[in-house]
């Protein structure tokens, strides 16, 4: 264990400095700091060794007899230190070098790889090396549980709320819509619309527990006396498919059935009286900041406000939260 006369490292790499510049305003510029935050720094080492470290010249500042046995002993420490800190910067390096995420399905497979690419794109720009991801496709409730136990660096959820006990940054918004097969009843009426208290009536093809889709649902829900599923399938692909097999309707992100209506494979109903919109939100664990490198780093113009996640990487920005 250290003892109470241990300096903190920063005053005895001033104090070697002004043996080697033989000037304390010299030394002090050359760290960055104030005559008078130098001046301190020296007083406060002085006080902790209990004897005077530098003596006024009419060339400058010079040590003393205690002030170059210091020096002495502070330079094998600050080189292991200079070690120390190398190493560190490595491995903050090998963290910036590799991130890795965990996002919600419809987050996942419809709007974050594109993201990452053009994350990529602007690196390359930049003259940075490219980040390698790696990324988890799962539930927002699995999605939480990885960060929180550290398994990934940072997530991405779907939800009516930002998870409690975790830091959070929203990223935009999205919407659900209703499908139904071409041949259902709803799409063959003029006005291809419901009401809420029909849709929960109704059986419906939904996700898993956990996932957010289901969790916007059933918040929208709330009050109405709800069927019981006719299936709960773990992928929005999966929910996709029994919906047009004729299996029955469903609620599904806006982002994963974009094309199905153009193509006639699905048809979108409107809600009368129903909220389906819903938050996306990065989420991390540790700091007030996202992870460092390119979960927090921006480029050098300034970007535009945070938009949301369904439009591409701004170009010139190289932050995964659209800063």
């Amino acid at each position: 264990m250290l003892g109470s006369h241990v300096p903190e490292l920063r005053a005895p790499e001033l104090l070697v400095e002004v043996a080697r510049s033989g000037s304390l305003s010299a030394a002090a510029e050359l760290l960055g700091i104030t005559q008078q935050a130098a001046s301190s720094r020296i007083r406060t080492m002085e006080s902790l060794i209990g004897a005077p470290l530098l003596v006024r010249t009419r060339r400058g500042s010079a040590l003393t007899p205690t002030g170059d046995l210091v020096v002495q002993w502070a330079a094998r420490v600050l080189e292991e230190a200079a070690q120390l800190d190398a190493g560190i910067a490595a491995l903050r390096s090998d963290r910036r070098g590799h991130l890795r995420i965990a996002a919600s399905l419809t987050i996942a497979e419809h709007l974050l790889p594109g993201w990452l690419v053009a994350v990529r794109a602007d690196q390359v720009r930049a003259g940075h090396e490219p980040t390698d991801f790696t990324m988890t496709a799962t539930n927002s409730e699995r999605v939480v549980a990885l960060v929180t136990a550290g398994e990934v660096d940072l997530g991405f959820v779907e939800g009516p709320d930002a998870p409690t006990g975790l830091h959070h940054r929203p990223v935009g918004r999205d919407e659900l819509v209703v499908v139904v097969a071409k041949d259902h009843e709803w799409a063959l009426r003029s006005r291809r619309r419901v009401a809420a208290g029909t849709l929960a009536a109704t059986p419906l093809v939904v996700r898993e527990a956990g996932s957010g889709t289901r969790t916007v649902l059933e918040r929208a829900l709330t009050g109405l006396p709800v069927a019981a599923p006719v299936l709960e399938l773990s992928s929005t692909a999966a929910v996709r498919a029994a919906v047009a097999a004729g299996a029955g309707p469903a609620v599904i992100g806006a982002h994963a059935v974009r094309d199905d209506p153009a193509t006639g494979r699905l048809v979108a109903i409107s809600v009368t009286g129903l909220d389906l919109t819903r938050r996306l939100n990065a989420v991390w664990r540790d700091g007030a900041q996202p992870p460092s490198g390119p979960a927090r780093a921006r480029s050098a113009r300034r970007a535009e406000p945070p938009g949301t996640l369904t439009r591409p990487v701004r170009r010139g920005c190289r932050c995964l939260l659209g800063c």
